[in-house]
């Protein structure tokens, strides 16, 4: 079976809310075997929910509205759903009652529009919202003369998740035939996504059973693998069978086969070969350190480092002779390996990065444009220079920089 979710509010079309019930639903439902196919943002508007909530009984197995239960007017989620399945509504008076106890327990005084979410849709099991006044609603049967599941549920989060769990994943489970997702997520830095796709592409095309979608991000490449079949076990088979022969195709540029992020892998290489890192940052700005430091018990491997944006900082903390800067300039290949050198120096670690380079919007020149960074790696071996041209605002070239300073030390420790 399918399902599709219905996220209903109009705040979630601005800038300043995200729709994060999606994301859970759609955890939960994969684990139930269901298998996710379509995702609305609707706004508060009669006709454009009603509009949605055909289209969606019309493709979908189970449909999931989160939101728009509430008491004022413009929660329209309930009406709009009953004018959709021609089911009218009726008012429980359990319920109402109810609301009115949980106001009157903290002392307050119930306005009439609370009445509103004692509003049921025929034929609907009501869903108690221990976290709330506006009960979630279960309907089950043929609709146009094919099976559907129905589910209304509050947009709250935390109401949300903690209905969901007490009263839908065993009412699914039991309506559900067997049926396991098995997934698996292959993560590759600093390859394009179009090169990616062209050398695994012909290898993931062989397995017409598993789904495989890629994600690009700057400087990552995510691949995610997802089958169904009647046993966990053999769902789970055929996606490492797909994600193992692509695995072997991009060998080392693959850094995570079970999901973990590239600060995981890198601190456990780091605790692995008993070494420390430190850095030394000029156009990154401390992102480099903020991201090791992000993953728990990164004390144990990371020395700590500086922000040498000015040329003087350069020199006093990491170490660069004035005259280097001035001869080469902050951004080139010599003071960033000097930063490496000196920063490793200075903390006595076992690796050293030098980050510099030109993170925009201003500050580039033909001969040094905007995304031009160069990467060092000291250790005991020497260092390592690479330079780089990466593209996008100044947000996107930081990121990139980071994740090949970090690319860096994975690959020198493995």
């Amino acid at each position: 079976m399918n399902a599709e979710i219905i996220a209903v509010g109009s705040e979630l079309l601005t800038p300043f809310r995200t729709d994060t019930n999606s994301l859970y639903l759609t955890e939960e439902l994969n684990q139930l075997g269901v298998e996710v196919i379509f995702k609305s943002v609707v706004g508060d508007d009669f006709a454009r929910l009603v509009a949605a909530s055909q289209h969606a009984l019309f493709r979908s197995d189970i449909i999931v509205f989160s939101g728009g239960l509430g008491p004022t007017e413009d929660d329209l989620t309930r009406e709009a759903v009953s004018e959709a399945l021609g089911a009218p509504l009726h008012r429980d008076e359990e319920i109402l009652a109810a609301i009115e106890r949980r106001f009157a327990a903290r002392g307050w005084k119930m306005s009439p529009n609370n009445a509103k979410q004692a509003e049921v849709l025929e034929g609907a099991v009501v869903l108690p919202n221990p976290n709330g006044t506006a009960p979630g609603q279960w309907l089950s049967g043929k609709f146009d003369g094919r099976e559907r599941i129905v589910i209304l549920l509050p947009g709250p989060p935390h109401e949300l998740k903690a209905l969901f769990e007490e009263a839908c994943r065993e009412r699914l489970r039991a309506k559900l035939p067997t049926a396991f997702l098995a997934t698996r997520v292959l993560k590759v830095a600093m390859l394009g996504e179009s090169q990616v796709d062209a050398r695994v592409a012909p290898i993931y095309k062989r397995f017409n059973d598993v789904q495989t979608t890629i994600l690009a991000g700057a400087g990552e490449i995510q691949l995610h693998f997802k089958s169904r079949a009647e046993t966990l076990q053999a769902a789970q088979t055929r996606v490492d069978e797909a994600a193992d022969a692509v695995e072997e195709e991009l060998d080392d540029a693959v850094y995570s086969r079970e999901g973990q992020s590239l600060e995981q892998i890198v601190g456990y290489w780091l605790q692995m070969r008993n070494a420390t890192l430190a850095v030394a940052e000029s156009c990154t700005g401390g992102l480099l350190g903020e991201r090791i430091t992000s993953v728990g018990g990164s004390s144990r491997y990371f020395a700590g480092g500086a922000i040498v944006y000015a040329n003087a900082v350069k020199s006093e903390l990491a170490g660069v002779p004035g005259e280097m800067i001035e001869r080469h300039g902050a951004v080139s290949r010599e003071v960033a390996a000097a930063l490496a050198e000196g920063i490793r120096y200075r903390c006595e670690s076992t690796l050293g990065i030098g980050i510099t380079g030109v993170a925009g919007p201003g500050g580039g020149t033909p001969n040094k444009p905007v995304g031009l960074v160069f990467h060092a790696l000291a250790s005991a071996g020497g260092t390592e220079v690479i330079e780089r041209n990466f593209p996008g605002d100044r947000k996107r070239i930081r990121w990139f920089a980071t994740t090949l300073a970090l690319d860096m030390v994975r690959r020198k420790l493995m």
